[in-house]
C-alpha cells in the first residue's frame, strides 16, 4: 500500500508540473519558500488597473488643463505687465499639453472614469464658492500643485 502511495505522489507531482505551463502557472524559489502563480494572469490583471488609474490621471488633466485656460488664465488681471507675460506663457504651454491631451482623448487613451470626474467636480466645485477673481487668484496660486503632480508623472 506505502508503493501505491508513493506512485501516486509521483503521478500527481508530473501531472502538476505538465499541466502547469498550459495554465500559465509558474513556480517561484523564493529562498526555502517556494510557491506557484499565475504570473501572466497577475501581470494582465494590474496592467488593466494601471491602465484605468493612467487613464483617469489623463482624464483628471485633461479637466484641469481646460479648467485653467477657460476660468483662470483668461479671467486673471493684474496691473503688473511682466506677470500678465509669464501667466500668458504659462497658458500658451497649458494649450499645447491639451492639444497632446485631445489628441489621446480622440484616440480613447484618455478614457474618463468616475473618480477623475468626481475630483474635477470638487475642483470646479470650490472655484465657483468664491467670488470670481478671488478663485482665479487661488487658482493660481495653486497651480504649483499640479505642476508638482505632473512632475510624479514622469
Amino acid at each position: 500500500m506505502k508503493g501505491f502511495g508513493f506512485a501516486f505522489g509521483l503521478f500527481s507531482a508530473v501531472c502538476f508540473l505538465r499541466w502547469t505551463p498550459l495554465t500559465g502557472l509558474e513556480t517561484l524559489h523564493l529562498g526555502s519558500c517556494v510557491i506557484t502563480a499565475n504570473l501572466q494572469a497577475i501581470q494582465k490583471e494590474f496592467s488593466e488597473i494601471r491602465d484605468s488609474v493612467h487613464s483617469d490621471r489623463c482624464c483628471f488633466l485633461r479637466h484641469l488643463v481646460r479648467f485653467y485656460l477657460d476660468r483662470v488664465f483668461k479671467f486673471y488681471q493684474t496691473p503688473d505687465h511682466r506677470i500678465l507675460r509669464k501667466t500668458s506663457s504659462l497658458a500658451n504651454s497649458f494649450l499645447i499639453i491639451k492639444k497632446d491631451l485631445s489628441i489621446c482623448h480622440s484616440r480613447m487613451a484618455c478614457h474618463c472614469g468616475e473618480e477623475a470626474m468626481k475630483k474635477y467636480n470638487h475642483v470646479l466645485s470650490h472655484f465657483t464658492e468664491l467670488e470670481h477673481q478671488a478663485a482665479v487668484v487661488k487658482a493660481l496660486g495653486e497651480l504649483d500643485i499640479l505642476l508638482r503632480w505632473m512632475e510624479e508623472m514622469i
